[in-house]
Order: structure tokens, then C-alpha cells, then sequence
């Protein structure tokens, strides 16, 4: 194993290190934000995924809303979202994320799905529709679409690209050698096919995430960061993989903060327009800056 590699990681199995630990979120935006999602019973990514992130990015605005339900056709290793049959599409929910939206006072909303490969379009109406409704009822809330890879079926990547949010986010997850095990349905070329497309096709701004920690190397990231810029993703986030459950993938290292410095570093060597690159960094963390 390279040496550097070496010095930056530690052993198996290893107590989670003290740099993922969370201080419980706090301040008066948080506080009247999460009275309001209590009290309208908001359904946000968030508050559901136990975002260690929350309590910042509701204090600059920003929050995350998944649609489509909350059961996925796909059982990725990694994912704590449940796998099976999903629930009929309701047709309401539009709507219903718009509402969200203004009722929280959202200066920035991530929109996120399940992947519904039982639905002929793959979701992808009810991801445009989402995205009309919200625009008509906060005029001024800008947007992220964090997309499955719809199968890599130009026709449904075409409805996000139409209705034009100001960021396209589709993560690529892991390293390719890692890909068939961590995302067992996906496919590693077929995700940069999909962002390679939403830039050929006028998107202004793409998106693309990293977990590491589930035994890649050193030098298989920094490959990966290769293959987004080469097409061309404009914003990279990379964080450490914690597994939701025992039935999950295991964590294979916790990764130092100095070799996310360094991934971070190389991500804006090599021409990323933002890199986000710390242990707790999710995808939709900063989000808002990265319409810039």
C-alpha cells in the first residue's frame, strides 16, 4: 500500500474519531425553522437523514426535500433510504414541496429523489412539475436538483434540463472498482455519461459527490476527480461514508482531515469551481454557493 496512504488513514475498526462529532444545532433560525417543520409536519431530508449539517444550513437558508416517497427500487450498500415497492406517485406533492418551501422562508432548496425505476418515466415528470411548482410559488428560491441517473435515458434528463434549475447535482458515489458493490444497480460510466450530457445539453452548473472511507485508495480518488473534470462537473463535494446499519456496508477508514485537505486541494488544481472536502460534507452541504 502506498505510504501515504498509509499515514492518512486509520486501522479497521477504529472508535469513530472525534472529528465526527456533532455539536447539537443551535440558534434562533434553526430553532423557529424546526418549530415550523414540527408544526406543519414539513417532510425534509434533513430532519429525516439526521444531517449533521442541519443547524448551519437551515441558519443560511438552505434545506432539502426529497419526493417520490420515501421506499427506492434500488438497494445500494451505502444508502439508509428502504428498498422495495414504492408507493403510488402522489400527484400532490408538488404542491406540497412549494408550500414547504415558503412556509420555512427557503432562500435555497435542494430537491432530492428515491430512484423509481418501476415508473415508466422514471420519475422524471414529477421532478419537472416539482420544479414548476416551486418556481411559481417562490419566485425568488433558487434550486438544486440532485437527480438519479434515470437510467441514462436522455428523455428524462431532457425534463430537468427544461425546466432549468440553477444547479443539476447527480453523484457518482464511489470509486469505479467500488461502484458494482456500493451502488449494486448503477453503473459508474453510465453516471458520468449522465453529467457529461446536462453540460452538453446547456446546463449551466453540475454537481457530483465522493464517499470515501469504504476502501478505496488514494490514488482511485484522485482518478475519480479526474474523470468529473474531464466531463465537466463544476462542483465536487467528497465526505466520509458512516454506515446507517448493520445490514449496511461497514466503514473501512476513517479518513484524516488532512487528507480531505488534501483531495481538496487537488479538486481546485485541477479546475472544480468549488470542492467540498471534510469529513461531515454531504451533498447538499453549501449548497447555496455553489450557484456562483
Amino acid at each position: 500500500m502506498n505510504t501515504k496512504n498509509v499515514s492518512n488513514i486509520l486501522p479497521e475498526r477504529e472508535a469513530k474519531p472525534k472529528w465526527l462529532r456533532v455539536k447539537l444545532p443551535t440558534g434562533k433560525k434553526y430553532t423557529e425553522l424546526r418549530g415550523l417543520v414540527d408544526k406543519y409536519k414539513l417532510n425534509t431530508i434533513c430532519t429525516s437523514g439526521s444531517c449533521p449539517n442541519m443547524g448551519e444550513c437551515w441558519g443560511e437558508g438552505t434545506a432539502t426535500f426529497m419526493i417520490l416517497g420515501n421506499i427506492c427500487t434500488r438497494s445500494c450498500g451505502f444508502c439508509g433510504v428502504k428498498t422495495g415497492r414504492p408507493e403510488t406517485v402522489d400527484w400532490d406533492e408538488p404542491e406540497k414541496v412549494a408550500r414547504s418551501i415558503k412556509i420555512m422562508n427557503i432562500k435555497h432548496a435542494v430537491l432530492t429523489s428515491v430512484d423509481r425505476d418501476d415508473l415508466k418515466d422514471m420519475g422524471s415528470i414529477m421532478w419537472a412539475e416539482t420544479v414548476k411548482a416551486v418556481r411559481r410559488m417562490n419566485p425568488e428560491t433558487t434550486l438544486e436538483t440532485l437527480i438519479p441517473d434515470f437510467q441514462g435515458i436522455e428523455q428524462h434528463i431532457d425534463r430537468i434540463i427544461d425546466v432549468a434549475p440553477e444547479v443539476v447535482s447527480h453523484n457518482i458515489e464511489t470509486v469505479r472498482r467500488l461502484t458494482r458493490e456500493v451502488r449494486i444497480q448503477a453503473k459508474y460510466d453510465r453516471s458520468l455519461g449522465v453529467l457529461k450530457y446536462l453540460k452538453e445539453q446547456g446546463q449551466r452548473r453540475t454537481k457530483s459527490g465522493i464517499m470515501l472511507g469504504l476502501g478505496e485508495t488514494r490514488e482511485e480518488v484522485i482518478e475519480t476527480l479526474h474523470d468529473l473534470k474531464d466531463n465537466d462537473v463544476d462542483v465536487v463535494t467528497i465526505g466520509q461514508y458512516l454506515q446507517p446499519s448493520k445490514k449496511h456496508l461497514p466503514v473501512k477508514r476513517f479518513i484524516l482531515p488532512d487528507q480531505f485537505d488534501e483531495y481538496r486541494q487537488i479538486g481546485l488544481d485541477l479546475g472544480f469551481r468549488h470542492v467540498e472536502s471534510s469529513a461531515l460534507v454531504r451533498s447538499s452541504y453549501k449548497a447555496q454557493k455553489h450557484i456562483n
